[in-house]
């Protein structure tokens, strides 16, 4: 009531109010016991109708990549990281659409029980409350001088003079990046004094990932969300093994009945939030088991349980992010086709800063290649597009001291590296003759330089 989020008013004639309920939840901590209890008045989004009770609906979040390169400029610059929480998020955005909705069950006035609820402001449930909130924080730091990212418009940055401060938001969660207290400290009164704000002090968990500052820089690590994965489904007890996938194993597609679909789905589904997140060397094994997903067989499963055995005994592992180097490089590498019922490569690569890995990928080819050195050079092509949106994503920070410096992409290829430095156009090329005319282009303007490493030390082999 408090942001006057809503005018009691009369219907006006052929309107329809939209219906609304209460949400009651528990808000967990870290090791599992309740913090509070939350209740929370959410309007019945999908009874509206585009075009009358809403238009636009996209509203941008941060990568993790984006965290993951952030959390490794502040080892390499040894920055302050705070922590922010915007209370009742989507309640600070301004509505554009008329909007009228019931009163909410337990809050009907008195002698007005036939008005109803001409909002102001978004409600949690609309399909343009994302949106709203967006716009309002996004017009609110950049009329205060803060600078959009042109790669990640989650990402702020601002001069105080010498220093550096940088905002990373993921919805209602705020991760705030300085060279000193002083500058965190007067970014969080300036976001305070527009929104009301939880101040969680220093970073400690985000997203689920626990992030600690250590004597070289910072770790991000996932062993309590691994810990619950295997209680709940039952394989905390199993005996640890030491790879995540048997390359000796061939999967094939299931022609048989499905086994245990929806649980393979549901684990599988579990294992690929730790893979985006925090785990690079479980990805090539994610990325196969995930293309049987809608027919498993006990194969599959097998290779699945596999995985869980590997993640039991590496629970603690965590990436690392040093100050040395603070250069940032990558690797790339493709898997040849190994099964009969498969056509297409899979394409791999990694990209590290501050010792640490900041973006990562596996994941089949969309083109068919025709030799090793194709599915090599599609894999290089693919790595050089990362490349690109790092390059820009680090050069529109100020902290980035190597704004003209290509990015080191390393190929243990030397025929798909000479043919991505060599201008000769050959016909039997062209089904990849676009890869490879984005590939010269990245090479041409500095973005990257591409050099040869033997597969003993290829990060992504």
């Amino acid at each position: 009531m408090c942001n006057h989020t809503w005018d009691l008013v009369d219907l006006p004639e052929g309107c329809k109010p939209i219906n609304c309920k209460w949400i009651f939840k528990r808000k967990l901590r870290p090791n599992g016991t309740i913090e509070k209890f939350k209740a929370r008045l959410v309007v019945v989004g999908y009874t509206q109708k585009k075009g009358i009770d809403y238009f636009d609906t996209y509203s941008p979040v941060t990568k993790i990549a984006t965290i993951r390169s952030l959390v490794a400029l502040a080892a390499i610059n040894d920055l302050v990281v705070h922590q922010l929480d915007v209370k009742t998020t989507f309640l600070n955005g301004d509505l554009e659409e008329e909007i009228y909705m019931r009163q909410p069950e337990g809050h009907v006035v008195p002698g007005q029980e036939n008005k109803v609820c001409k909002l102001k402001r978004s409600l949690y449930g609309l399909k343009q409350a994302p949106k709203q909130w967006y716009e309002k924080f996004n017009n609110t730091v950049v009329g205060n001088g803060f600078t959009v990212n042109a790669s990640d418009s989650c990402v702020y940055s601002k001069m105080f003079g010498p220093h550096c401060v940088i905002i990373c938001l993921y919805v209602d969660d705020m991760l705030i990046f300085g060279t000193n207290e002083d500058v965190v400290t007067k970014t969080k009164h300036f976001l305070s004094s527009h929104f009301e704000m939880k101040d969680l002090g220093n970073v400690d968990l985000i997203l689920g990932v626990k992030l600690t500052r250590t004597e070289n820089g910072f770790s991000m690590c996932q062993s309590h969300y691994i810990e619950k994965l295997l209680e709940k489904f039952n394989y905390f007890d199993v005996t640890p093994v030491r790879t995540p996938y048997d390359p000796s194993t061939s999967l094939k597609k299931n022609e048989g009945s499905s086994i245990s679909q929806e649980e393979y789905a549901k684990i599988l589904g579990s294992v690929m939030f730790l893979m985006n997140y925090t785990r690079p060397d479980i990805a090539y094994a994610v990325s196969r088991l995930s293309r049987y997903t809608h027919n498993p067989s006990y194969e599959h499963w097998n290779a699945l349980h596999r995985l869980l055995k590997y993640l039991k005994g590496t629970m603690n592992w965590c990436l690392h992010f040093n100050k040395f180097p603070p250069v940032l490089e990558g690797f790339c590498d493709a898997n040849w086709v190994t099964d009969n019922d498969e056509v297409s490569s899979t394409s791999g690569y990694v990209f590290t800063l501050g010792a640490g890995a900041v973006s990562w990928k596996s994941a089949k080819q969309t083109c068919i290649a025709c030799s090793t050195m194709e599915a090599e050079f599609i894999a290089l092509e693919l790595a050089g597009q990362e490349a690109e949106w790092l390059w820009n994503l680090l050069a529109d920070i100020p902290l980035w001291g190597n704004k003209c410096v290509p990015v080191p992409l390393h190929c243990d290829s030397q025929a798909a590296i000479s043919v991505a430095m060599s201008s000769v156009y050959n016909g039997k090329r062209r089904h990849i003759r676009i890869r490879h005319a984005s590939l010269k282009l990245l090479i041409k303007n500095s973005v990257i330089s591409l050099d040869y490493v033997k597969s003993e030390r290829n990060l992504a082999d």
